[in-house]
Formats: structure tokens, C-alpha cells, sequence
């Protein structure tokens, strides 16, 4: 886990307005920065980035966060990963507990990563300008109805025909990165002869190049494809410290906007299929890297869309690719996410389909793809005769390591009561007989806990003040936090919890690391965070004089209240008669106090 005082120190060093600004269009607009938001389509920008909060906010859809939470959403990454990538910026180092390697063998390995990433970087350019200079390989593209832009688009390119073109690009031939990062192979001495006496040559040669970008967009491997007639139709770059297939997809940098606006992402099974649908109008579609999709796909697809429409042809190749898919997703179906899976006529792949049929038909056939609910009855059932009670316990059968796989949810429920249908069992039966963990069929769910109220009047306005201005913490003295917790008793520890983080991140403490904190301890200052994200900026100097005000105005109310308990009480014994004229001086002083602040304002 990373430290918490790392992200403090990270977001007090990186610049908002220069993270967003890489991937958002930024003008200067008063105090802050406004651009056209990359979360949701629109045509005048309601999106701001506030250098002085550290913060951006969507006016728009009511996106907004830190520069953590920006490359988050974005990018689709995890938490970790962004801080990482933030950290790297600004030549920080994320600590890891569980990395026990020294110091100069880590330095070692990054120096490897990076000899590698740049490898692939001139490796890219010099296929794109080898694609610029081939009319063969500029016709082959033209033929297959892809345009220069979208060629340029997705960074394609060309390997020549020659065993060692890279070597252009790479004078040092025998460098080691060029066999790690894959773009060469190295035979050993028995294999020379087959090879024409080279011992190094490089793995593409006569094949149109796909790079395959990360989500920071860097050339992490590539996928050729041959020209002609030739083994294999698509070769790919192989398994590097760079480079796992199963943790990667084609296209899902460039389509990241393009899934955003479509509300969708459509999975497909081969690089030529996702710059053809770019072409035709399709340009959220992505595609798994010769391998069956994994967890990890399915992770990061949801990370950019609650929506996700597998393609297959409808062959049995393409149904088995299905079911791995089917497989990999239920871990992560929920009742918020949407999964189906759109087969093709055997004879069409998405280009070929739509070019004889018309977007609007390929359009259709996304729409009418068939839900997981019902894919995954449909293979439970297969071929199974339900008419006898063999055929009905085989799908049972057929079924229980898909329901098992799926996390209790309403979604489940309903699979279970249809699966019950069509088997002649009742829910509570399926979900005893597969042991489902957390049964929902049979379970009286109890109510749920009714969510407290949001803090209000004065109470809302001091936390208000608090998560703005983290440093105006020490304005809370004891009796001024106790006045405050005991006006509202129901946010106490809201409010200590709040006070509590302020002065422990010290001098440091800012709105932006102060909400990112927040962010990840309770959902209870969202409706806050939001309002002060959405607020114009305030001078310091008048922020404190606000808070003290809301402080002085509970700690009169909590002497009003306590001078009429006391009151009450007749006043007949030094005591009381003392604490009243006691109350009475404190009244007094807060008074005064305001009335100081009034004349000094003035």
C-alpha cells in the first residue's frame, strides 16, 4: 500500500493544469483553465482546472478530482499505476513494500525498461516512414479501403522486405535491447545455415505493421500482418518485460474518446478489424492480441465503460472465443454493468459485413447483441434435451461453474430463476444445490440502513471551510471543536475525523490532497468536495475571517444554551452564580471580537 504521506508530497509537486493539459485542450479563463471536457460530448467548454485548488470540475457531468483521479478516469488505469505514472513525472520514486531488490539493481532493471521503451519508439518511426516510401504496401492499404488518416491515426507502418532493415535505425545491430524487446531474433550457430549464414535478423520483414500502445500511448510491441500469401497471416511481437498479451489490447489508447462518446466498446478479434471499423465510422472498437480475453481485459475494459459488446464470427471458433470471453466476465457482471456478445454470419468478419450491409445494419446488430444473461443459459443448455430429467440436471450441471462465478447480485438472481424455469427447479433449489455464496433467493435481505443526513447550516459551512482550507485547521481550538461537535452530534466524528487529518498532514495540507484522502477513508464529504470544485476561488484572508465567524456564532449559541440551563436552576448558590458571570464574560469577549473584526474589514 502506498504510504499516504507519499500522494501528499506527490500532489503538492505535480501541476494539474500541465497533467490535464496533455490530454485536454486548455485556455486561460480568469483564475483557472477551461477546456472541452473528455468525459462527456460537448461543444463549448464547461470543463475548468483550478491551479490554485489543484482540482479540475466539469460543469457539464459533474466530473471532477485530482490529478490522480484525472489519469484514473482518463487513461482507465488503477490508483496505483497513476500515482506511479505521476511520481515518474516529477522524478519521484513509489515506494513498494514488497520490493526487496537494491537500489542499483532496481536502477538496473528501469534503465533496461526505458533502453527497451525507446527501442520501440525508432523502431515505430522507421516503419511508418518505410510505409510513407511503399507504393506496394500504400496500395495494399487502399485496397482494403483505409484512408492515410487513419493509417496515421493508429501509427501504422511497413517492414521491408530485407533481414535486417533495423539495422538503419540501429548501427549497434547487436545491442541486447533489439532481442529483448523482440524486434530481432538471434540464432544460435546450428540455425546460421538455415539462415543464410546471419546469426541476427529481424523478426518482421514484408509485413504492414500495428503497433500496440500502452495507456500512456508508448509502443510497448507490434503485430504484422503479410502482404501476400504467406505463414503466419499475423505474427506478433513476443512476450517482453514490456509486453504481456494477456494484459494488453489493440487500439484501446486511440479509441479511449471515441468509447466515451459512444457510450460502448466493441471487442473484436484482429487489428484489421478495429482500423476498419475506425474507417467506417466504428472507431470504438478494440481488439485482443491473438490470445483468448482474460480478467485482466475485461478489468480494463469496464475501467473506461459500463458497456461491453464482444464481437465473434459465428463460426465455431468464433463461439468458443465467446465462451472464454463469457468466462472471463463473470467475475466482474454486476447489476450496473452491461455485457453481450454479437455474432456474425460465418461467412462475415465487421468489415466485410458492413461494407456489403451498411453501418446502419452493423449498427443494428450492436444493438440487438445478445445479453450475458442469456449467453450464458444458452451454453448451459447447448444441446441438452430439457424434455427429460437427464437432459435438465446435465444443464444444471453445464451451468454451475458460470453461476459460481458470478458475484451475488440481482443479475445472478435473475440467471438463477431463469435457469430454474427452464429446468423445473425452483431458485432456492439452484442456489442450494450450487452452495452460491451469499444466496439471494432465500435470504431476507434486511432493509438497508438508512444513509445519515448531510451536515447543514453552520455545521456544513465550517466542514465546508475546513476541506477548502485545510490549513485554517488551527483556528480549532479545544473549546471551539468541542462547541462545534456538540452542535452537531450526528457529524461529531465527521468533524474530528476532518480535524484530525488536517493537522496531521501539517503544512502541507491542501484541498487537493486533503479530497484525494477523503476520497479513500469515506464517501460522506463527496456532496463537499463536489460544491468546493464547482465554487470560485476565495482570498485566504477572508476564508479565515468567514470560519472564525461560524466558529464564534456555534460558540455563542453553546453559551446562550448553557446560560438558560444555568439560569434555570434559580442561581441560588456561588456556583452557578459564578459559571453565569463566567458565560457572560466569554458572551462578551466573542462579541467584542466580532465587532473588531467588523471595523477592521471596514
Amino acid at each position: 500500500m502506498i504510504p499516504q504521506s507519499f500522494i501528499q508530497d506527490l500532489l503538492n509537486r505535480v501541476d494539474i493544469v500541465d497533467v490535464v493539459g496533455k490530454y485536454v485542450q486548455l485556455k486561460k479563463g480568469g483564475a483557472n483553465y477551461m477546456g472541452l471536457c473528455p468525459f462527456h460530448n460537448e461543444k463549448s467548454p464547461s470543463f475548468t482546472v483550478s491551479p490554485t485548488k489543484q482540482f479540475y470540475h466539469c460543469f457539464g457531468c459533474g466530473a471532477h478530482g485530482t490529478a490522480i483521479s484525472f489519469l484514473i478516469e482518463y487513461s482507465g488505469v488503477g490508483f496505483v499505476d497513476a500515482v506511479k505514472d505521476l511520481a515518474q513525472g516529477v522524478g519521484m520514486t513509489v515506494p513498494d513494500n514488497d520490493d526487496r531488490l537494491p537500489p542499483a539493481q532496481r536502477a538496473e532493471q528501469q534503465a533496461k525498461t526505458l533502453a527497451l521503451s525507446e527501442a520501440m519508439t525508432l523502431a515505430c518511426d522507421y516503419y511508418r516512414k518505410q510505409l510513407r516510401q511503399d507504393e506496394r504496401a500504400k496500395n495494399y492499404l487502399k485496397g482494403r479501403g483505409l484512408t492515410g488518416e487513419v493509417a496515421a491515426r493508429y501509427g501504422m507502418g511497413f517492414a521491408p522486405d530485407s533481414w535486417d532493415g533495423l539495422r538503419t535505425v540501429f548501427p549497434d545491430y547487436d545491442v541486447e535491447a533489439l532481442v529483448e524487446s523482440g524486434l530481432v531474433i538471434d540464432r544460435s550457430d546450428e540455425d546460421e545455415g538455415a539462415r543464410g549464414g546471419r546469426k541476427r535478423y529481424d523478426r518482421f520483414r514484408d509485413r504492414i505493421m500495428f503497433p500496440i500502445r500502452n495507456t500512456k500511448g508508448q509502443v510497448i510491441g507490434f503485430g504484422g500482418r503479410v502482404l501476400d500469401k504467406g505463414e503466419p497471416k499475423y505474427l506478433n511481437s513476443p512476450e517482453t518485460p514490456l509486453f504481456q498479451k494477456g494484459s494488453e489490447l489493440y487500439g484501446l489508447f486511440e479509441a479511449r474518446q471515441a468509447i466515451r462518446d459512444a457510450g460502448y466498446v466493441l471487442v473484436t478479434e484482429g487489428y484489421m478489424d478495429v482500423v476498419a471499423l475506425a474507417q467506417l465510422g466504428f472507431p470504438q472498437a478494440v481488439a485482443t492480441l491473438g490470445t483468448a480475453c482474460t480478467p485482466i481485459h475485461v478489468q480494463k475494459l469496464l475501467r473506461q465503460t459500463d458497456h461491453v459488446i464482444f464481437s465473434f464470427d459465428g463460426d465455431g471458433a468464433g463461439r468458443r472465443a465467446a465462451r472464454r470471453a463469457l468466462e472471463a466476465s463473470l467475475p466482474f457482471a454486476g447489476d450496473n454493468k452491461t455485457i453481450k456478445f454479437l455474432f456474425l454470419p460465418s461467412e462475415h468478419d465487421p468489415d466485410s459485413f458492413i461494407r456489403e450491409q451498411g453501418a446502419n445494419a452493423f449498427e443494428k446488430q450492436v444493438q440487438d447483441a445478445m445479453p450475458l444473461s442469456q449467453f450464458l443459459l444458452k451454453e448451459a443448455v447447448g444441446d441438452n434435451d430439457l424434455n427429460t430429467p437427464e437432459g435438465r440436471a446435465r444443464a444444471q450441471f453445464d451451468a454451475k461453474p458460470l453461476l459460481q462465478a458470478l458475484p451475488a447480485s440481482a443479475l445472478r438472481l435473475q440467471i438463477v430463476r431463469g435457469l430454474a424455469q427452464i429446468t423445473d427447479s425452483t431458485p432456492a433449489e439452484i442456489e442450494a444445490l450450487f452452495e452460491l455464496a451469499q444466496p439471494v433467493a432465500r435470504t431476507r435481505v434486511a432493509p438497508p440502513r438508512a444513509k445519515r443526513a448531510a451536515p447543514m447550516g453552520l455545521e456544513r459551512q465550517i466542514m465546508r471551510l475546513l476541506v477548502a482550507h485545510p490549513l485554517l485547521v488551527d483556528e480549532f481550538d479545544p473549546a471551539s471543536l468541542d462547541a462545534v461537535m456538540q452542535l452537531a452530534p450526528d457529524h461529531a466524528d465527521m468533524l474530528a475525523q476532518l480535524v484530525t487529518m488536517c493537522r496531521e498532514m501539517g503544512e502541507a495540507a491542501r484541498f487537493a490532497v486533503l479530497a484525494e484522502a477523503l476520497r479513500e477513508v469515506s464517501s460522506d464529504y463527496d456532496a463537499i468536495i463536489a460544491e468546493i470544485a464547482a465554487d470560485t476561488e476565495s482570498e485566504a484572508d477572508v476564508v479565515r475571517l468567514e470560519l472564525r465567524g461560524a466558529i464564534r456564532q456555534v460558540r455563542l449559541q453553546s453559551i446562550k444554551a448553557e446560560m438558560e440551563q444555568v439560569a434555570s436552576g434559580g442561581l441560588s448558590d456561588e456556583v452557578s452564580k459564578n459559571r453565569y458571570r463566567e458565560l457572560m464574560m466569554l458572551q462578551d469577549q466573542l462579541k467584542r471580537q466580532a465587532q473588531a473584526e467588523i471595523v477592521g474589514r471596514g
